[in-house]
């Protein structure tokens, strides 16, 4: 029998010159952290004061062209400029938005991979899934909330001119005359474009078939198509295929009229004593993985809070129906808070919920 040779271990002479070079590098800061927090510690605050040294990913959880991925891009060359680095999109879709902010909740919290969060991913989702696959407060570091918007009830043009749809009490006859005809398109289950719709459904008692998609690009392109016929959609997103005729609002979601759409009542305006109390509007911002230092938090949210103050930037976004914010990781963190025991109320109300 042949057995395996056994060699005795050998001394690594290079370790200790290698660790006095490492140290001779440090700043006179960082060479005293070292005495209180050892290599370790002096290391991860070395990390921390150069970061970002790589580029950054933000993964969004939707698909191309709804507004969770308009805001990513249009937030991405503006830290971009900040921090000189490139911030990448990186489009993790499914679940609704629960596939990609697990990618995220799972990550390295070192500040390279950041999550573009909606109402759906921290407000609604835990109330509506039976099971989920991460925790939306103990797994993440709120950074800022970057916009909020309202959702606008939008029905194809063409097929409301058929249909003889000219507001949303038109809709209701047309949805009660026929239970079912009518199919209802979301951005993905769990999401405010989805629990937007099922409380509509539950106040005036109309059934349309639910057609989750992933993300609100794909189902606006099956709405303009004719394959879809309504849908309670974020109003960035939504808001170009309105001015181009192909789309046809019949109401906003939100407590007040949108600016950008001064002519389009609230649905609890034009839906009558029905949907009297009706709101269900979204918002987005961005959050980091659980642990990451506080420091990176703060830099990522200061020059967001900067950018959304910029007078062009800022006009950019409100003509697109948003509402910019930028506030501090501990009042994003206070919102999410928030927003969980408003969100599990209207769940229970509507009667949603996904397996």
């Amino acid at each position: 029998m042949t057995h395996p040779r056994h060699t005795a271990p050998t001394t690594d002479h290079t370790t200790a010159p290698r660790r006095r070079s490492w140290l001779s590098h440090l700043p006179l800061g960082l060479l005293g952290l070292t005495l209180l927090l050892g290599p370790l510690g002096a290391r991860q605050a070395l990390a921390q004061s150069t970061w970002p040294s790589k580029p950054v990913r933000i993964v969004v959880p939707f698909a191309p062209g709804g507004t969770t991925d308009l805001l990513a891009r249009a937030m991405a060359p503006e830290l971009q400029k900040a921090f000189g680095q490139a911030f990448v999109i990186d489009n993790r879709t499914g679940a609704g938005g629960n596939v990609g902010a697990d990618i995220v909740a799972k990550s390295p919290a070192d500040g390279y991979t950041l999550l573009m969060g909606t109402v759906g991913t921290h407000g609604i989702n835990r109330a509506l899934y039976e099971k989920m696959p991460y925790d939306p407060i103990k797994d993440f570091a709120p950074i800022t909330l970057v916009a909020a918007v309202p959702n606008v009830m939008v029905v194809n043009a063409e097929k409301a001119r058929e249909m003889n749809i000219n507001n949303v009490q038109d809709f209701i006859r047309v949805a009660k005359a026929s239970p079912g005809k009518l199919n209802m398109a979301s951005s993905g289950n769990g999401t405010s474009i989805h629990l937007a719709g099922e409380l509509f459904k539950s106040m005036t008692g109309t059934y349309m078939i639910h057609f989750p998609y992933r993300g609100s690009g794909p189902a606006l392109m099956d709405l303009v198509g004719g394959n879809m016929d309504v849908m309670f959609d974020n109003l960035p997103s939504a808001m170009q295929q309105i001015k181009a005729g192909k789309l046809k609002a019949l109401a906003v979601t939100s407590a007040q009229r949108s600016p950008a759409l001064p002519d389009v009542p609230t649905v609890e305006q034009a839906g009558g004593p029905s949907l009297k109390g009706f709101e269900a509007s979204s918002w987005f911002g961005l959050l980091a993985p659980a642990g990451t230092p506080p420091e990176i938090v703060n830099r990522i949210q200061q020059e967001v809070a900067k950018a959304l103050a910029a007078p062009a930037f800022k006009e950019k976004l409100q003509a697109q129906g948003a509402i910019p914010s930028g506030i501090t990781p501990a009042e994003f963190a206070k919102l999410i808070d928030s927003e969980h025991r408003k969100w599990a109320q209207v769940v229970k109300a509507s009667g949603a919920k996904v397996d």
